[in-house]
């Protein structure tokens, strides 16, 4: 309930206005000059300023507990209602607040986007760890491999002084185990506790066990059996001979250690940078819309006000090049609105009283009065966002499936770690259980999945190296999977199938007219718009080499046409519906059966009330769309043209290209629905388009692909971007992919089979703990030159 102003006085209640208190900020309110008020639960409210009836609106159960009353409007913003968090490994863990994944341990993502774009305190702390680990490590990975060396002189130092180097190698290392490494420990720990072992659980035990048994072999070499005792070379020049060392000294692991955890936050930071694209996809779109709109009161005065302080019903102005800031329907005014961001129309389009308006979208030449309807998250726009953000939450299937087997070859590992320490016990003899522990260290060490952790982003690191000098960008593994497999291509027209940009194609004069005239006088009087297809009229006269100056006294009549004085004639040139009304007949004109034909444009000029001249433009054909729609053809892929143009203009551009599935019309968030019943018919559809519109689309395919030409929003929610814009990548991206999904697999194979050989020979004890560490090592480089193939 709202908390009554105090009474000072029986006076002053008579003498004083009846107050409210704000429930928001605290404030004292007159409800007759409030700026708002609202009804709750049967009571009403008064508000001191919007903001506040905008945030008691959200969520008014915060703002009426008891300790709700706030001092500082500025501080009393509520958590955003419905506002979930998602693990982006395991997109089926939802909570409720901020936390970690507790199946892998990972940073849970707010659901909903937000316009915060700082940086990634996630990212950073990784990057951190990462420096540290190589800092530290390296100096620990070149002790170790001093005993490589061949010089004389140099094995006499080493083996003099074993013993202090391998405590530096502790010191060194235990910090890189314990800070650097400490998330994988974390990961692995939620994972046993949820029963689900993955990939961090073998890290955390490889890792784990070689730190451990290192810390035992340099702080109580002694316990160990001396046939483990490193032998230390005599240095005095006249010793030709090994002779054990004065103390017992066992070789540590501890470089295997920090070489897994290098390696392990080489691919998190790799997984981590994919997911910050997405979160720049996410910014894009909403920086689309402007941060204020300009609220009108009755009284004729103007408001700035925030975004998010919209409420529907209010009454906005928006002027000539302003960005339409929510979805509404327009009041007064008449103007253009290029809505080709949002819809695919590549042309302004006529808005009039009752017309609906998108946020997002820009006004052309005049100013428009309008009504808000949709506002905050019912927008089309914040629907695109929430399209997008939805289906860019997704697993590659590769990750999936070596974490599937990760579950089962965990248990498997331990087990033959167990069984063998557990078998050299019982069968060795007294120091049976030393050999057996060493043994169970040699398993764990080998099995230690830095193979298996490089098999998949190795090759697509490579495999997107290749693409990038190839003018392919991927945007993560799964795009390189799932690209090789896909049956039906969904493409969008403007933009994609061509170049969205309008271009002159005929000309014809009427009697008494010539074509540099009537071309010359049009481009005069369409010099000074910024309308396309007063663009191409003027680049269509510049292509002739015509001297172009401006005409005079010119009037635009928004969607219609221009009209304008040159040397002293009057020229209209619009549509039909503009010549009409300048008291003309289309029928005049001799060649206005080219109205509308083959999806071409019409232009009719006017010289001094008379029919002049009749333009036919037309929007250019991408030169290779006709090449690659053949070849993809031939390879057996069904193609489908998706677009937001009219019916005509898409068919005649299909039959031109040979296609024989269009659906055109089509509004933004349909295009996704398209795809998704595609897919529930069990095709793996891709989706090639370049503008906003299309993003839900891009972000819902199997596999998206956008033309590097087109807009940012459609690059960052698409898989796949197509650098130059040239639909022949689009081939060249498939090849790629069936090439790197090739040696994804045979990396995978490489690994499992690697160990599948080695653990039975480390559980027989024929192999130490050092060779498991080079043998480890191995398996790693040999996925590293199968995936360098790539390159060829």
């Amino acid at each position: 309930m709202p908390v009554p102003p105090a009474r000072t006085s029986s006076l002053l209640t008579i003498l004083e206005p009846h107050r409210e208190t704000d429930p928001v900020c605290g404030m004292s309110v007159d409800p007759a000059h409030a700026s708002g008020s609202l009804v709750h639960a049967g009571t009403t409210y008064y508000f001191c300023a919007r903001s506040c009836l905008i945030k008691f609106r959200a969520n008014p159960e915060v703002y009426l507990s008891p300790d709700a009353i706030r001092h500082d409007c500025a501080q009393s913003t509520p958590a955003a209602p419905g506002q979930t968090y998602i693990c982006p490994m395991d997109p089926e863990v939802v909570q409720s607040a901020p936390g970690s994944c507790p199946i892998c341990g990972m940073a849970l993502e707010p659901s909903q986007p937000t316009f915060q774009a700082g940086p990634d305190p996630e990212w950073l702390l990784l990057s951190s760890r990462l420096r540290w680990a190589i800092l530290l490590g390296l100096p620990v990975f070149v002790i170790a491999m001093l005993g490589m060396l061949p010089a004389r002189a140099t094995m006499q130092w080493l083996h003099a002084n074993l013993s202090w180097l391998n405590w530096i190698q502790l010191l060194l290392t235990t910090p890189i185990v314990f800070y650097c490494g400490w998330p994988f420990f974390e990961r692995a720990w939620k994972s046993i506790l949820s029963r689900n072992p993955n990939m961090f659980t073998l890290i955390a035990l490889g890792v784990g066990t070689a730190y451990l048994y290192s810390l035992l072999a340099t702080i109580i070499p002694g316990q160990f059996p001396t046939s483990f005792h490193m032998q230390a070379m005599n240095t005095s020049p006249e010793a030709q001979v090994v002779e054990p060392h004065f103390a017992p000294v066992v070789e540590p692991y501890f470089d295997s250690a920090a070489v897994i955890i290098m390696l392990v936050l080489v691919g998190q930071l790799m997984e981590l940078r994919a997911r910050q694209a997405t979160g720049e996809a996410i910014r894009s779109l909403l920086s689309l819309t402007p941060p204020k709109a300009r609220l009108w009161h009755p009284s004729g005065r103007e408001e700035e006000i925030a975004l998010d302080h919209v409420l529907v019903g209010d009454r906005l102005l928006v002027r000539p090049g302003e960005t339409i800031p929510v979805d509404g329907v327009v009041l007064e005014g008449t103007s253009d609105v290029n809505e080709s961001m949002m819809t695919g129309e590549s042309l302004p389009v006529e808005k009039h009283p009752g017309c609906s308006l998108l946020g997002g979208t820009t006004n052309g030449s005049s100013p428009l009065l309008f009504e808000a309807q949709h506002v905050g998250t019912e927008t089309m726009l914040a629907r695109i966002i929430a399209s997008v953000s939805e289906a860019q939450r997704t697993r590659a299937p590769i990750e999936q499936l070596v974490n599937h087997v990760s579950r089962y070859f965990v248990g498997t590992v331990v087990l033959v770690a167990l069984t063998a320490w557990a078998g050299h016990s019982f069968l060795g003899g007294p120091e049976g259980w030393q050999r057996g522990l060493i043994h169970a260290v040699s398993v764990l060490v080998i099995a230690c999945p830095c193979a298996l952790g490089l098999a998949t982003p190795m090759a697509v690191t490579v495999g997107m190296g290749r693409g990038a000098r190839m003018g392919i960008l991927f945007r993560n593994a799964e795009a390189i999977e799932t690209l090789r497999a896909i049956d039906t291509l969904v493409i969008d027209k403007t933009g994609t199938l061509t170049l969205g940009q309008p271009e002159l194609t005929a000309i014809f004069p009427e009697t008494g007219f010539d074509e540099s005239t009537v071309l010359l006088w049009a481009a005069a009087v369409e010099l000074g718009s910024e309308h396309p297809l007063s663009k191409a009229i003027v680049a269509g006269a510049r292509a002739k080499n015509l001297t172009i100056e401006m005409a005079h006294e010119i009037k635009t009549a928004p969607g219609l046409g221009i009209a304008g004085r040159v040397q002293g004639h009057a020229i209209q040139i619009g549509n039909a519906r503009f010549l009409e009304q300048a008291g003309l007949k289309v029928d005049q004109w001799q060649k206005a059966r080219f109205q509308q034909q083959d999806g071409q444009i019409v232009i009719l000029m006017a010289i001094d009330q008379q029919p002049a001249a009749t333009f036919l433009l037309a929007d250019q054909v991408r030169p290779s769309a006709a090449e690659m729609l053949s070849k993809l053809r031939g390879q057996g892929l069904r193609i489908v043209m998706l677009t937001g143009d009219r019916q005509s203009t898409a068919a005649h551009l299909a039959n031109k290209l040979g296609i024989t599935e269009v659906i055109a019309e089509v509004l933004p968030d349909e295009k996704a629905a398209v795809i998704a019943e595609l897919q529930q018919q069990g095709r793996v559809v891709a989706m090639a388009g370049d503008g906003i519109n299309d993003a839900p689309a891009l972000a819902r395919a199997n596999v998206g692909i956008a033309m590097g030409t087109g807009t940012d929003v459609a690059i960052q929610s698409a898989a796949v971007t197509l650098v130059k814009g040239d639909l022949s990548g689009i081939v060249r991206a498939m090849e790629l992919s069936q090439a790197t999904s090739r040696t994804i697999r045979q990396n995978l194979l490489l690994a499992f089979g690697y160990n599948a050989i080695c653990i039975p020979v480390a559980a027989l004890g024929w192999i130490t703990p050092m060779w498991a560490s080079a043998a480890m090592s191995l398996s790693s480089v040999s996925v590293i030159l199968n995936s360098l193939r790539l390159r060829r």
